[in-house]
């Protein structure tokens, strides 16, 4: 079934249908969901219809599934061309190169991709000398609002609502995204950072896949990108690539021209900001969140998991290599904090009463 509708894919984008090419390509990953082929035929169909963030979501994905795929490095360093991203672009096609050394495609897109970081390391040089700093107001996407202008009256159709409401608020050196998703595992939570990429991928089973893959306002430094999964939120933080304020979360061609930043705080006085709206209180916001965290009530194994790792985080390292120890030799049933006890001997099995351990030979 999958190898069809790859096939009437194919014939799609051949013959220029390239919305149905991806819609058959997709359907062809719902059935056959670990085929790397298929996401890097999606993300060259992608990049003809200009969806660049997808693209480069999709090649990404098609080289975790195979990294000795050259073509999804290419095609991943072509979206990323597009969107300027190019020491994303130079890491991808040098690492496709390795892989198809008689290709002169990734020479030659390399070249170019040269070209373009001195030409755009020489433009933020003179932006640097030419734009006069001014303090960093904190944005949320409620607060966001669009200029006046006379497309103001054009009626926009309203997109659907998404799975997960998300915010952001910055800071003169970072972006920190906020999507309200509970109690999601932290196993079904992928997300990929680019140059100015921000690709979020939520995948529970059972239940409709959450994505959200902006392009960002201003680039980041994806190796100094990090999140977390919380109980009640997945809080991620964009290291931005310059202290610029990002007027929005996503990029877009009508955004102001990024202005330099400078921070007005000293010593433990925290900057304020001038707003002709009231501004919110994101420490007291987050002490919340922590607050809610910390007293949420759990039952039955999620309860004990909880105690457990509570037990673990405040440990000393003796404390830690006895329970770790323990828990392994015993195959789960003893947890012990006395590394003195365990340490220099093997920790036996303890079934709970009315069972009994047994060993499964192969």
């Amino acid at each position: 079934m999958a190898t069809d509708l790859k096939q009437r894919a194919m014939d799609a984008f051949v013959d220029d249908h390239l919305e149905l090419a991806v819609d058959l390509y997709s359907q062809a990953i719902a059935i056959s969901p670990t085929n790397a082929e298929l996401f890097a035929d999606r993300a060259q169909a992608n990049i003809k219809l200009e969806n660049l963030t997808e693209a480069v979501a999709d090649a990404s994905k098609a080289i975790e599934l195979d990294p000795s795929m050259s073509k999804a490095y290419f095609r991943k360093a072509t979206a990323c061309m597009k969107l300027e991203e190019y020491q994303t672009a130079k890491a991808a096609l040098e690492t496709g190169a390795s892989l198809a050394p008689g290709d002169s495609r990734f020479t030659n897109l390399i070249k170019e991709c040269d070209q373009r970081i001195v030409e755009e390391t020489g433009d933020m040089q003179n932006d640097v000398s030419e734009e006069a700093p001014i303090p960093i107001e904190v944005v949320s996407q409620k607060d966001v609002q669009p200029e006046t202008s006379v497309l103001s009256d054009v009626t926009v159709a309203t997109a659907a609502k998404p799975k997960y409401r998300h915010e952001f608020y910055q800071k003169p050196e970072e972006v920190v995204v906020t999507i309200f998703a509970k109690r999601v595992p932290a196993e079904n939570v992928t997300i990929d950072f680019g140059e100015q990429i921000l690709s979020i991928t939520i995948d529970v089973p059972g239940e409709e896949a959450y994505q959200f893959q902006p392009r960002l306002f201003g680039k980041i430094i994806p190796d100094e990108c990090k999140y977390e999964v919380l109980s009640t939120k997945v809080e991620i933080r964009l290291a931005k690539a310059e202290p610029i304020q990002w007027t929005s979360l996503e990029f877009s061609g009508q955004s102001a021209v990024p202005l330099r930043v400078i921070s007005s705080a000293t010593g433990s006085q925290r900057p304020t900001y001038p707003s002709s709206k009231p501004t919110k209180d994101w420490d007291k916001l987050e002490a919340e969140v922590k607050k809610e965290e910390k007293e949420e009530k759990l039952d039955g194994d999620a309860a004990l998991n909880k105690f457990f790792r509570e037990i673990y985080a405040d440990a000393d390292e003796d404390t830690r290599r006895a329970m770790k120890k323990s828990f392994v030799e015993s195959n789960g049933t003893v947890l012990s904090t006395n590394w003195k006890e365990v340490g220099s001997k093997k920790v036996e099995g303890s079934p709970p009463d009315g069972m009994e351990m047994k060993k499964w030979e192969l």
